[in-house]
């Protein structure tokens, strides 16, 4: 693949999909000590940059009459797939995981696609999507391990560098790795100084395991992080991510969630999990020396969160952030003791949002009980203060 590829893909893709904004965030700079811009890819056409190798690739084929198109997908790479495919007027079949959120599901219909759910990863998904393909003579379109799909997720790397041409660092989260392998190589074909590091969930870190030596394949994966939960990366895109990245980084779930939130409250961004991990690296504190006093372009590579799953993002990051805390105190069972439990809490500003009674813990006396207390707080500190307050009072915390 040379420069003119990615050149020739952005072409192709004039007109059709947006050159997404490059917002600053003076309040990320902030927390993460540098100087952060966002690129919002999660306000791309189908809500994520999958659309752009996808449309690429499709673009590209001599399709004979009647010839479908077959891929396989975590989600986002299926809507691409598919509305590319509708645009060529051609028949697309993805195979997603199991696992798939039902409104990844729902999109990728509602652009044409034929969906068949098969396994619990996205590695089970690929085998059976590339068996089908074969016996009914289709044309497979890989979501990442493929020249023309990097091409396309490339031009993400040559908006970047034309918005900002003095950018130190760009964070891309990274899965099967297409698009860290084509922002980097576009990055450095722009600016061979410019920094380029992927991020990782923890729980499936197959690129971070195989960066520099022999592509690697993990025994499991989990993580909240659906976009870039895969087991085994690219050889094509492992060989350009060791030529052209700077390194891989890996984030908590929690780090992860709570990025989530922060892009809510403070950026208003509807980031789903896998695109939020490049934010959830420049503020979790760990890389500080990589980001710190640097120009720092965090790419958000999607947005399509299912809805119903946001309830548990939000309070899975509430609970990493400190601004939830769960408190198991054993009490008196009886009358008054919940009153004055409650009146510690309120006179230190802690909101009580759930309680429940535990009467038949087999460490407890006949005359006591254990109340779980699900309370909101600003902070760590907060949380810390109303713990102590009510140990202050005499009362036992599990």
């Amino acid at each position: 693949m040379e420069l003119n590829d990615v050149l020739a893909a952005r072409e192709r893709l004039s007109g059709t999909v947006h050159h997404t904004p490059l917002e600053h965030s003076r309040t990320f700079s902030v927390m993460s000590g540098g100087d952060v811009y966002l690129k919002c890819e999660n306000l791309q056409k189908t809500g994520s940059f999958k659309v752009r190798g996808a449309l690429n690739k499709i673009s590209k084929l001599d399709l004979g009459a009647g010839t479908a198109v077959y891929s396989c997908s975590a989600g986002n790479h299926a809507q691409g797939v598919a509305f590319a495919a509708n645009r060529r007027g051609v028949e697309a079949v993805i195979y997603m995981p199991l696992s798939t959120p039902i409104a990844k599901i729902s999109a990728t219909e509602g652009y044409g696609a034929k969906v068949v759910l098969h396994g619990d990863v996205f590695d089970d998904a690929k085998e059976r999507a590339v068996a089908d393909c074969k016996a009914m003579g289709g044309v497979f379109i890989p979501p990442f391990d493929d020249e023309d799909v990097i091409a396309g997720q490339g031009t993400v790397g040559l908006e970047i560098m034309e918005d900002i041409p003095d950018a130190d660092v760009i964070v891309v989260p990274a899965g099967g790795g297409g698009l860290l392998a084509g922002v980097a190589f576009a990055a450095k074909c722009r600016n061979k100084n410019v920094k380029v590091y992927g991020v990782q969930a923890e729980g499936a870190a197959a690129i971070a395991e195989s960066f520099g030596k022999k592509t690697k394949a993990l025994d499991k994966i989990f993580t909240i992080a659906d976009g870039i939960a895969v087991k085994r990366p690219g050889d094509i895109t492992m060989k350009y991510i060791n030529a052209y990245a700077d390194g891989i980084l890996t984030v908590s779930d929690d780090e992860i969630a709570s990025a989530i939130i922060a892009l809510i409250e403070r950026a208003k961004e509807i980031v789903e999990p896998a695109g939020a991990a490049g934010l959830a690296a420049a503020l979790c504190g760990r890389y500080r020396h990589i980001f710190g006093g640097k120009k720092v372009v965090c790419l958000l590579s999607g947005g399509n969160i299912d809805v119903s799953f946001v309830h548990k993002i939000i309070e899975k990051g509430l609970v990493s952030r400190g601004r939830q805390i769960r408190l198991s105190v054993v009490l008196p069972d009886k009358p008054g003791s919940l009153e004055n439990v409650s009146r510690i809490l309120a006179s230190f500003g802690a909101n009580v949002i759930a309680i429940q009674y535990d009467r038949v813990n087999a460490e407890l006396s006949l005359n006591e009980t254990i109340l779980h207390i699900t309370c909101e707080v600003s902070g760590a500190e907060h949380g810390k203060r109303v713990i102590d307050a009510v140990r202050a009072a005499g009362y036992a915390i599990l």
